[in-house]
């Protein structure tokens, strides 16, 4: 989760360390500060608002939930037949048959040069190349390409979850580090809607104002090393000061949010259930916060890892799952497995068509959240069993486009599966016509 406050998405890195000889004169001051975080922020707050834009005001406000299932779904039984809007749902397309028209469904799409297995789950949003390889590095993640440009329009820029996992993220900055996730529903619905004490309150804001003392102490030491640096020191202390005053920003904004009340919601801390096994309880208590969370505006960018590498046997009211969710998804072509694995995934499926029926009955002016939402759901593996990342199962509920269709693309030369990404930036207001690998935007998927 990555609350405007937090130390470590909002406000600077400090440490004690002694700085390396090119940035001696933060020696002065007493701190050290990171420059590696500063570079990767964009300067979103110097950017005009154009009456497209989410940051105009009275926007419509716009959100993204992203969903990866890293162990995938049974291709046969999950992609449909026939293409457009007369397909053929398929077993599993049948359980979400009431939202047909609330959704569009892919096949034929994937990452390019996406491989490696079970490690390309963190690369679900991010659609960098290579994960498996020695030298790979991660690139920034959609929700964290939108909490860049509008996260200051919420209390919190992005929220970032998981089931059964504190350490797979679907969430990555654009340095390329991992945000972690949480997998406590209770303690971030604490942080969204507990109040603090006065004295919490202000010890926060004086938290605050100590990083805004030091940007302040370091750009002036900054400015006069900038007298007598070479033209290439220079470009690096201008990029530096646009980080700073960006940083700056940010700052003044988690200063205000301190001071706003949080949202009154009449419902229980939620119960998150200990046991493992109880996978599926899981998945519903953070589906039921994400609604909340953007019913109350309280973000606009939620991820969620539906982790089940090291899951045990599920427990699944009328069912008897006897072997781990992993080796499950490696069935072999068991008969047995896949019969444990369809109603593993069919409750995948139940518990998404409850997500949006509860998103389509939550009014929003004069739409419903769904309309106002996209919900992303998909899987790094086209194939667990094969380990091949594929022709991915992929759906998108939401958003305000035109749903009710297959668009089925080639499944041996696969569609880049980032256009898609691409499409969702603009229907979040955010202009860009380019995401990681993409090549435009996706074809076929039009606005209401």
């Amino acid at each position: 989760m990555t609350p405007h406050p937090a130390p470590r998405s909002s406000a600077p890195y400090i440490t004690t360390r002694q700085p390396i000889s090119r940035r001696r004169f933060l020696q002065g001051a007493g701190i050290a500060l990171s420059l590696p975080f500063l570079d990767s922020m964009l300067p979103v707050f110097a950017r005009a608002a154009t009456a497209s834009s989410p940051l105009a005001p009275g926007a419509k406000p716009r959100r993204m939930f992203g969903i990866c299932n890293n162990l995938g779904l049974l291709g046969d039984q999950f992609f449909p037949t026939g293409a457009g809007r007369d397909y053929v749902a398929s077993p599993y397309l049948k359980v979400l048959e009431p939202h047909r028209d609330a959704f569009s469904v892919f096949s034929g799409v994937s990452h390019p040069n996406v491989d490696g297995g079970h490690p390309a789950d963190i690369c679900f949003l991010t659609a960098a190349p290579h994960p498996g390889s020695s030298s790979f590095r991660n690139t920034i993640s959609l929700d964290q390409h939108i909490a860049e440009q509008i996260g200051i329009l919420t209390r919190f820029p992005s929220l970032t979850l998981g089931i059964n996992t504190r350490t797979k993220s679907l969430s990555w900055s654009g340095t390329g580090v991992a945000i972690p996730p949480e997998d406590k529903a209770a303690e971030v619905f604490k942080q969204m809607f507990l109040q603090g004490t006065p004295e919490q309150v202000a010890a926060q804001i004086r938290k605050l104002d100590t990083g805004r003392s030091i940007l302040d102490t370091v750009a002036e030491q900054a400015k006069e090393l900038q007298r007598s640096v070479g033209a290439r020191d220079r470009e690096r202390l201008d990029q530096y000061f646009t980080s700073v005053r960006d940083l700056e920003h940010r700052l003044q904004a988690s200063r205000g949010w301190e001071n706003k009340p949080k949202p009154v919601v009449h419902v229980p801390v939620p119960i998150d259930p200990a046991n493992p096994a109880l996978y599926m309880d899981k998945v519903k208590v953070m589906y039921d916060l994400a609604r909340l969370a953007f019913e109350t505006d309280s973000t606009r960018s939620i991820t969620l890892m539906l982790d089940g590498v090291s899951t045990p046997p599920l427990e699944i009211p009328g069912a008897n799952i006897t072997d781990g969710y992993h080796n499950l998804s490696h069935h072999g072509k068991s008969e047995a497995k896949r019969s444990q694995l369809e109603v593993i995934d069919q409750w995948h499926m139940k518990l998404l068509g409850n997500l949006i029926a509860d998103l389509k009955k939550t009014r929003e002016g004069d739409e419903t959240l769904l309309d106002r939402t996209m919900v992303l759901y998909g899987s790094n593996f086209g194939d667990a069993n094969a380990h091949t990342c594929f022709n991915m199962p992929t759906l998108l509920a939401g958003g305000g486009f035109r749903h009710g269709q297959h668009l089925a693309f080639d499944r041996e030369r696969n569609y880049p599966l980032p256009n898609l990404f691409v499409s969702m930036l603009q229907r979040m207001g955010i202009e860009t016509d380019r995401f990681a690998s993409s090549t435009g935007t996706m074809r076929g998927l039009e606005l209401t």
